[in-house]
């Protein structure tokens, strides 16, 4: 007997679009971006500032954007309310650093219009202080130096370090060498009790990255970095299977789906996505996937210090969370434009830590002037 499935109406059509909110403190009433450039490093990000009918404005930050793409973010959130997150996810899916810039800044508005930190709207803190992880500059041990002595000072104990690129005229053993005594000095400079993340950036063969992953698992790195650009699963498994060292994937991935067929593989022991690219509450989704598999997550980051303070909140809410990872520049010039951005508030730790904020939304406040000095374009 044959029996034919019935579907629910309206499974799987298209999201339509909700009607324009009526007025309401909530309803968004006026969109501006920056588009940050940091003197020295040229590092980039998108900042962008929703105010509503009720006066209340909240910051997002997300990666480097286009003009055009930003103008296009400013239409989908015209006459929306603050709360209708999914529905500008969903609008903006194909412009992913202003789907985070524009969601965080959604998520922070509404944080302080109840008056309440970010971590307590997404669900309340699991932990009352974030592991932070220092992302140096430089591929090599001077041009890192600067970068790792001002994460020093600043209180962190935990970092990554570039794996240095192979040259094929490098043969492979001289090259493992010198990502062993690279990796070396690095943790002779830190001192005996750091923890070190090596970075491979996506840029090496599975091959290489299997020789690296042998010869430093004696090294107990915490994890090793986004290994290979390639994630099938018989790539990964040629690294997982030589080696115990444990995996951080994710940094390029914004498909939710991607990650659940990630972690279905079994390759992958720390979930890394970019938040740059991936709202808090997008990533939050995410954690939930990794946790049924018993993954860790630490949010990659190399953006600006809105970003690095949405991601302390969104560590705080999240079970299975490590680290938030936070760019340390090795410019005086960088560090003075990111604690302008963040009203003297540092992104600094203490014994490897930040304690939360206890204020409405980021829990300080954004100084437009000091985006006005650092921005490429405001628009």
């Amino acid at each position: 007997m044959r029996t034919t499935k019935r579907r629910l109406p309206g499974a799987g059509s298209a999201v339509f679009a909700p009607p324009a909110a009526e007025d309401h403190p909530l309803k968004i009433a006026e969109f501006r971006a920056w588009r940050v450039k940091e003197p020295v490093s040229n590092r980039r990000y998108t900042v962008v500032r929703l105010r509503s009918q009720g006066g209340i404005s909240g910051y997002g930050e997300g990666g480097a954007a286009l003009a055009g793409e930003i103008a296009a973010a400013r239409g989908v959130t015209a006459g929306r309310r603050a709360t209708e997150s999914e529905f500008v996810r969903s609008a903006l899916r194909k412009t992913p650093a202003l789907e985070a810039a524009v969601n965080n800044a959604m998520l922070d508005l509404v944080s302080r219009a109840k008056n309440v930190p970010i971590y307590r709207y997404l669900g309340g803190p699991v932990r009352y202080k974030a592991r932070l992880l220092a992302h140096l500059e430089g591929t090599a041990s001077a041009q890192s130096s600067p970068s790792l002595e001002r994460a020093k000072q600043q209180g962190m104990q935990a970092f990554t370090m570039a794996a240095p690129l192979r040259d094929a005229m490098i043969p492979l053993r001289a090259w493992v060498d010198l990502v062993r005594k690279h990796f070396a000095d690095m943790q002779a400079l830190a001192g005996a009790s750091s923890e070190w993340v090596l970075d491979g950036a996506g840029a090496m063969t599975p091959g290489d990255a299997a020789s690296v992953a042998v010869a430093l698992e004696r090294s107990h790195p915490v994890w090793f970095d986004e290994p290979t650009g390639v994630i099938t699963q018989d790539a990964l498994a040629k690294i997982v299977d030589e080696s115990v060292m444990p995996i951080g994937l994710g940094r390029n991935i914004t498909d939710i789906a991607e990650f659940q067929s990630l972690l279905a593989s079994g390759s992958v022991n720390i979930v890394r996505p970019d938040l740059g690219l991936n709202s808090l509450t997008k990533i939050k989704r995410i954690a939930a996937l990794a946790e049924t598999h018993y993954v860790g997550i630490a949010p990659f980051h190399n953006g600006g210090p809105i970003g690095s303070m949405a991601g302390i909140h969104l560590n705080a809410s999240l079970i299975y969370a490590y680290a938030q990872q936070i760019p340390v520049p090795a410019s005086d010039r960088d560090a003075a434009t990111r604690a302008g951005i963040t009203s003297g508030l540092k992104e600094t730790g203490d014994k490897g830590f930040f304690a939360l904020l206890n204020r409405p939304g980021l829990g300080f406040e954004v100084n437009e002037k000091a985006l006005d000095a650092a921005s490429e374009e405001r628009i």
